[in-house]
């Protein structure tokens, strides 16, 4: 696992940042655009949510540690309703399976194990509850240790699947990331045809991009949410980012 973080504190994230999000998707009109998701509503930023729990839960209710043929997306089915329904079903997965139950994951740099899932949902819901919350001007400020867990998800285990895919990145170079306002810093490397490797970086080390910035602005930076400041080579900054 990561450091300090463990299932049972992804759990008690899950359960914040869920409850923050449902109160946010509850309040707003259904057919009310989410700017930092283009092309949806919120209807459809619920159904996703809905959607990415049903799928993922299914790996931990299984322990399949093969990737599974999963069902079709439900149809007809009231937005809310079913938001509610995948979010009572995690409340009672989750805190039931321990990180070290085997299970397949989605990342060539993650061991098939349940705390990936566990991390992955948690982050998943407060990406979702910020892009609710800014849709409705009603942004909560986050957690800067979280958010270095998500930034650690992002450039090892996330962007590594972004290099499994079919059409995977042909970028070559290294990437630093440094962070303002906690001593956390790591160094990408990334060539064609291979895992990236993410270190810990040293002091005085130099890198063809170097992203610098206070945690929470690296992370929801990211994921296309917030501007980066990027000195060097610009190609490899889109490669980094995620949505």
């Amino acid at each position: 696992m990561s450091g300090s973080w463990t299932t049972q504190r992804w759990t008690e994230k899950f359960t914040e940042q869920s409850a923050l999000f449902r109160a946010a998707v509850g309040e707003a009109d259904p057919a009310a655009p989410v700017p930092s998701c283009p092309g949806w509503t919120f209807t459809e930023l619920t159904l996703h949510v809905g959607r990415f729990l049903q799928t993922s839960l299914e790996y931990l209710r299984s322990g399949s540690t093969v990737q599974l043929r999963l069902p079709p997306p439900p149809t007809g089915v009231a937005p809310l309703a079913y938001l509610d329904e995948q979010l009572a079903l995690a409340a009672r997965v989750l805190p039931e399976v321990p990180g070290n139950r085997p299970a397949w994951t989605f990342s060539p740099a993650a061991p098939d194990l349940a705390w990936v899932w566990h991390r992955r949902i948690a982050h998943e819901l407060d990406l979702r509850r910020w892009d609710a919350q800014a849709a409705l001007r009603k942004l909560v400020d986050g957690d800067a240790d979280f958010a270095v867990d998500g930034i650690e998800e992002s450039l090892g285990t996330l962007l590594a699947a972004k290099y499994a895919t079919d059409v995977p990145p042909d970028a070559r170079g290294t990437v630093l990331v440094r962070l303002t306002d906690v001593p956390e810093a790591w160094v990408v490397t990334l060539a064609p045809g291979a895992v990236p490797e993410l270190r810990t970086a040293w002091p005085g080390v130099e890198a063809d991009l170097q992203v610098t910035g206070e945690a929470l602005l690296v992370h929801y930076g990211l994921w296309g949410r917030l501007p980066l400041d990027a000195v060097g080579d610009q190609s490899l900054l889109s490669v980094l980012k995620l949505d």
